[in-house]
């Protein structure tokens, strides 16, 4: 293990990079309309699979060092930071589900456990070890022993109230809704406290910053991120009426954060916009729809992420042909074959950006 500490070098040069980063990520929180937009060139990179990361901490360790090289010689905008991966499941294990690993995949939920919504009023919040979490603080302490400076460690996947609640329930948490919703805002309660309590810890395990946090490769304000993700699956006015309470609490406690959603419903997107406290949004653009449009609805003074894909997209092609985001304050991120490649598009749509 000793040999982890030499495993990745960051020199001086490298370390006023990373300062540099921080500084003009800032702006684009505090300074939204005096800022550049964050510009992330994502590469290939050949990593162990899934199975090999998952049974070591030292192999986890160097595929997430490794996944940071393309983008040191490449020089954009992807702040140097990593996380303990266990997938979207490990909430949903703190109350007992089972786990199921796919090939070459991160583990899933493979059970439910709550059987009868009515249930939900005797659910303990979970202890801060159940589950996969005891490994996750672990491995967490091992790696704050060997990640040089300037590497930041970010949270694990947290997810959110009701993901976790549907992993915890299953599918019949849809007929909860009109059943009985009132389990289900315990049902609901509870994942909630549970998600405040591991976030303080894990928080104070990994930062002292408290207006910022890294997630994705990136810097945020607030303290971290929840994922929306299966509210593609209910109508706009369903999380409005009895899930977007539990998701302030949750900001409210913790200091803020972002919002993820990967489906693709507009109006849901929309209905994210109505909490307070939220610095960014990340969403994986509707089907069909110009992310270039879908940045432009963000707020001003919130920062999206909006995935623009390959130079040949629309939504580069775009940019490089002079039509540009109204908004500055914005992180894109691009796609490339290859490290050479990826210097050049990153150049490109910097200089679209300065004219």
């Amino acid at each position: 293990m000793e040999a982890m500490k030499d495993y990745l070098k960051v020199d001086d040069a490298l370390l006023r990079h990373i300062k540099d980063l921080r500084a003009r990520y800032i702006k684009l929180y505090e300074t939204p309309d005096d800022c550049q937009p964050a510009i992330i060139v994502n590469t290939p990179v050949e990593l162990p699979c899934w199975e090999e990361r998952l049974a070591d901490p030292m192999v986890m360790l160097r595929a997430e060092l490794d996944s940071l090289r393309p983008h040191f010689e490449i020089g954009d905008d992807r702040v140097p930071s990593i996380r303990v991966q266990f997938g979207t499941a490990q909430p949903a294990t703190a109350y007992g589900c089972d786990i199921y690993v796919p090939p070459n995949s991160l583990p899933a939920a493979a059970s439910h456990v709550l059987k009868r919504i009515e249930d939900a009023y005797d659910l303990q919040i979970p202890d801060v070890n159940a589950g996969w979490y005891g490994k996750l603080h672990e491995w967490t302490d091992m790696w704050l022993e060997f990640i040089p400076e300037g590497i930041e460690l970010q949270h694990p996947d947290i997810q959110s109230t009701f993901n976790t609640a549907h992993l915890v329930r299953g599918n019949d948490i849809f007929m909860d809704f009109y059943d009985n919703p009132e389990a289900l805002g315990v049902l609901m309660a509870n994942v909630t406290e549970f998600m405040i309590k591991i976030t303080r810890l894990l928080k104070s395990k990994i930062s002292s910053d408290t207006k910022y946090f890294y997630d994705w490769g990136c810097m945020w304000a607030g303290t971290a991120r929840i994922s929306n993700c299966t509210m593609q699956l209910l109508p706009p006015e369903f999380y409005l009426d009895h899930v977007m309470k539990h998701d302030q609490h949750f900001f409210d406690e913790v200091g803020g954060g972002r919002v993820h959603y990967c489906g693709n419903s507009r109006e849901m997107v929309q209905t994210f916009f109505k909490l307070d406290i939220v610095s960014g949004y990340d969403v994986i653009v509707p089907y069909e729809a110009d992310p270039l449009d879908v940045c432009n609805e963000i707020p001003a003074a919130k920062v999206p992420w909006i995935p623009v894909g390959t130079r040949d997209s629309k939504a580069c092609q775009d940019m490089l042909n002079g039509k540009m985001p109204q908004k500055r304050n914005i992180i894109l991120q691009a796609e490339a074959p290859d490290v050479e490649s990826a210097k050049a598009l990153l150049n490109d749509l910097r200089s679209a950006f300065a004219k």
